[in-house]
Order: structure tokens, then C-alpha cells, then sequence
């Protein structure tokens, strides 16, 4: 089957990743399409919005649609999230489910194996950072997730060393169904650019500031324009609930600012390929997680 995908006509398909916070599915993600497409931390749900990953395989090409790690919300924001990891899934042609295989099972598996169990599409487990888990234990754990989900396949992989993604990727190629590709060959994500510039500024701050920035934190492009001589110019509005959060990111005399900004624009430049021009400002928004409008800037629904 994997000649026919790399011989025969074209073969494209939608796999839907979903996974508890923390599983590995960006990593996942960016690894299958051999450059970063979504943003990554230690920080649970970093990711906030479904993002598609293009990942080609010999003549199969392969949209992954990185999704919100699934938990039980308890706010607007929260909930906004969870809609957003079930809303990728809909339409996928196989849904793969991430789990770390050193954190096993908990409380945060509950939500996603029963909101697992109600759908019919094709299902995959992906047992991810094998590399420091015990064997014995991915084993057991295999056995209690088959018990409870019929998985059509199992892999053992780790994202972040790249154990077990070869055999993975050609598998997912063998996958998709027969037809014409989604998107065109060049192109690795549906990610826009202005968006793609909040998200690497928002990494910068959980890198940099990790468990001193709370999770209340948005990024807003406020201006994305391209200058004459080719370069690019961005402002930002980083939104923060509290002023003591402002003083956090700014850091003594604004170094810690100008630190996040600059490897943001460093970082911004090598994935645009242009010269960037990054400006940041640090705005006290009390309740910004429920402004609407913020929820579009962001790249979430508003949901009631």
C-alpha cells in the first residue's frame, strides 16, 4: 500500500490529533511536517486554537489539524478551547489520539475517552514520549486504553526525539484516502501570519517567564504591514488581567520585555524569511477573557 501512495495518484486526508494538555500534540504536529506550525511549551494548553500542519508522504499529503488538549472547563475561555478540540475532529477521515505515555492515565483522560467513545470516525492510540517512560508500564497502559476505545492501530513514538515517527508518517500516508491534495505543495499550515505573530510571542512569554505568568495571557496583532523595502512591521498587545502581571513581563526597567521581543523577532524572521520589525506594549485588561473581540483576534469562537 505505501507503493501505491508514493507511485500512483494522489492521496489526501485530514487526521485529527486530540490528546489531553501536556500529551505532546504540537510537538507531534510540528515534527510530522518538518518545521514548527504550532507553538510549544511545558505550560499545559498552550495551545488555544485548532491549527492545521501540512505534512507530505512520497504522494499523500497529509492535513493534521493540532488541536486544544481536551479537559473540563470551567470558564468562557476554557470552554471556547474544548469546542475547538472537538470541532477538528469533525470531518477528519481518522482521529489519533495522543496520550504521554509517562503521565499514563488520570482524571484529565476521563473527558477525552468518553467524548472519544461517541465517534464513529477511524481511531488511532499514539503512545508519545516513550523515551523516558518505562516499558512495562506503556504496556499496561496500552491494555487499559484498548479496554475502553477500539483502536484500529497503536504506535509507540517520541515527538521530541523522533523515535518511531518515520514509521508513523508512512503509515498515516497509507491512510489517506485517494484524492486531490488540500492545499498546495509549498504550503505548511493554514496558520495566517498576523496570527502566527501573536502565537511566537506568546510562546516567548511561557519560555521566559514560565510559572511566573499565570495562564490569564493574550496576544493581540493590533497592526501587521509590509514595508516598501520588504521588511515587516507588527504590534502587539500583550493583555494581562492584573497590573502585578504587567510588572512581571516588563521586568526591571522593561529588560524582560525587550528579551521577549527579541527572540520573537529573531524567531519571526526565520519562519517569514523577511526582516521583522516587532513593537510590544503591555496593556492591564481586567476580564479580557470576556471580550468578544478578543476571542477573534485570538482565533477561538465565542461560545455562551
Amino acid at each position: 500500500m505505501d507503493n501505491q501512495v508514493s507511485q500512483g495518484t494522489e492521496h489526501c486526508g485530514v487526521i485529527a490529533v486530540v490528546g489531553a494538555p501536556n500529551a505532546g500534540k504540537s510537538t507531534l504536529v510540528n515534527a510530522l511536517v518538518g518545521q514548527k506550525v504550532a507553538i510549544t511549551s511545558a505550560k499545559a494548553q498552550t495551545t488555544r486554537t485548532r491549527v492545521m500542519g501540512v505534512a507530505l508522504e512520497g504522494q499523500a499529503q497529509i492535513v493534521l489539524v493540532d488541536t486544544p488538549g481536551v479537559f473540563a472547563p470551567t470558564r468562557r475561555l476554557d470552554r471556547a478551547m474544548v469546542q475547538a478540540a472537538w470541532g477538528g475532529a469533525q470531518d477528519a477521515d481518522l482521529i489519533v489520539l495522543v496520550v504521554d505515555g509517562r503521565a499514563g492515565l488520570g482524571p484529565k483522560m476521563e473527558p477525552i475517552l468518553e467524548g472519544l467513545a461517541k465517534r464513529k470516525e477511524k481511531k488511532w492510540l499514539i503512545l508519545n514520549k516513550v523515551d523516558i517512560a518505562a516499558k512495562e508500564k506503556l504496556l499496561v497502559l496500552t491494555e487499559k486504553l484498548h479496554a475502553q476505545i477500539d483502536f484500529a492501530e497503536t504506535y509507540y513514538v517520541s515527538a521530541q526525539t523522533g523515535d518511531g515517527l518515520p514509521e508513523l508518517k508512512s503509515a498515516m500516508a497509507a491512510a489517506m484516502p485517494e484524492g486531490p491534495w488540500h492545499f498546495p505543495e509549498d504550503q505548511v499550515s493554514d496558520i495566517t501570519d498576523r496570527l502566527l505573530a501573536a502565537e511566537i510571542t506568546r510562546e516567548q512569554l511561557y519560555h521566559q517567564l514560565h510559572e511566573e505568568l499565570p495562564y490569564q495571557s493574550a496576544v493581540e496583532t493590533e497592526k501587521y504591514t509590509e514595508r516598501a523595502d520588504g521588511s515587516v512591521e507588527i504590534h502587539q498587545q500583550i493583555l494581562v488581567a492584573r497590573a502585578t502581571q504587567r510588572g512581571i513581563i516588563l521586568g526591571k526597567n522593561g529588560q524582560r520585555l525587550k528579551e521577549i521581543g527579541s527572540k520573537a523577532r529573531a524567531e519571526l524572521a526565520g519562519l517569514l524569511g523577511v526582516k521583522v520589525h516587532l513593537y510590544l506594549h503591555v496593556k492591564v485588561k481586567e476580564g479580557w477573557d470576556e471580550d468578544r473581540f478578543v476571542y477573534r483576534d485570538i482565533g477561538l469562537d465565542w461560545v455562551d
